[in-house]
């Protein structure tokens, strides 16, 4: 159990919550996250130099994970500065008061957050990289009123915030929308839509295309709390090492650009295990070695050709032999017929050999 170190700018003798704090802070953070806040707080005003994540969750009824999530968000308001190890575990918690500047950064970014969203705005993000390649989750847009009700729920303002965060940039009005699609169609708690972002990124996967990908997989799936997506998730962990085994590759985990190669054969092109060890086996065979990249190449190009089973892939290769006879055969006649001619397409000349003889024994002899 790791002790974590306090620090505060000021040592109070009471539990005292600013105005700034109860008028800006606490209405658009999670109530968990006020609670821990207010917590820490009063470890100060005991004086205490230290605490651990176990001991503050069981005496909070909640996970070390919420209250790391809680410090995190503090972070980001600026009420907290947190020191971590080589291994990026916390090991120091300072509190900071709260200055004019960050209250404004905050009412900037929730004035980002409330700004109505336009039918133009929509139009004009359908431009972006993400909103060209998509296939658009997205089946119908929420009106006006709805957007507004639902930008008006606690959570959904404090999903939409968290969201930036993971993003490091503001969220276009198509990746707000999409967010509230999975909140109120899709019927994801913002818990869930929450850990869906974390896993995202954490695969480095910012792209709301893959967002909207793995939401519709958990959809048509039926989960709809936390812990069946990390489920699922550990059976997504046993399709990575299916794979490795279909390359030979024993001993390792996948490294991230694998498991995203892995994760398009599967989810993107909706290949099953049969085709992609097809491809594995292909791949062993013209390298040597596994070779992802070739692999990819292979199953990319499966896809275009909308390979779908085994026998496609026989068909594919059946079109491909007999192009290639058919390619080699009028060659092979052409060389053939070159051959057979090569000594008869000269013009025949008559000789008199008799003529030659005479001029050979008599060089004098003139016509």
């Amino acid at each position: 159990m790791d002790a974590i170190t306090l620090q505060s700018a000021s040592k109070p003798e009471a539990i005292l919550l600013s105005k700034h704090f109860i008028d800006y802070y606490m209405p658009k953070a999670n109530g968990d996250f006020v609670k821990i806040y207010i917590y820490l707080l009063r470890l100060m005003s005991d004086s205490m130099s230290s605490f651990s994540l176990e001991d503050m969750a069981d005496h909070l009824l909640c996970t070390e994970r919420d209250i790391k999530r809680a410090l995190k968000y503090w972070q980001s308001e600026n009420l907290v500065s947190l020191t971590l190890d080589s291994r990026k575990r916390i090991i120091g918690v300072s509190l900071l008061a709260p200055s004019k500047d960050s209250i404004s950064t905050m009412e900037s970014t929730e004035e980002i957050i409330e700004k109505p969203i336009l039918e133009t705005d929509i139009q004009k993000d359908t431009n972006t990289e993400d909103s060209k390649d998509a296939e658009n989750t997205v089946s119908k847009k929420l009106s006006p009123n709805r957007i507004h009700q639902l930008k008006s729920n606690a959570d959904v303002k404090q999903l939409l915030y968290i969201t930036e965060q993971y993003f490091g940039k503001p969220l276009t009005p198509s990746d707000i929308q999409k967010l509230l699609y999975f909140f109120d169609e899709l019927k994801m708690s913002s818990e869930l839509i929450e850990y869906l972002i974390e896993y995202s990124v954490e695969r480095g996967h910012k792209s709301m295309r893959y967002i909207e990908t793995v939401a519709a997989a958990w959809a048509a799936e039926g989960i709809t709390t936390v812990q069946m997506a990390k489920d699922s998730n550990s059976r997504y962990a046993k399709d990575y090492y299916t794979v490795l085994k279909y390359m030979g590759i024993t001993g390792r985990a996948p490294i991230q650009n694998e498991r995203t190669m892995i994760d398009t054969w599967i989810h993107t092109y909706g290949f099953d295990f049969a085709i992609i060890d097809e491809a594995c086996r292909r791949t062993i065979m013209q390298t040597g070695q596994p070779s992802f990249p070739y692999a990819d190449g292979i199953l990319s190009d499966w896809h275009k050709k909308q390979v779908h089973s085994l026998a496609d892939i026989q068909k594919l290769d059946s079109v491909h032999q007999k192009k290639k006879t058919e390619k080699t055969q009028p060659a092979s006649q052409s060389s053939a017929g070159q051959t057979g001619n090569r000594f008869h397409n000269f013009q025949q000349r008559d000789y008199d050999f008799s003529d030659y003889e005479k001029r050979l024994l008599n060089p004098n002899t003139t016509d």
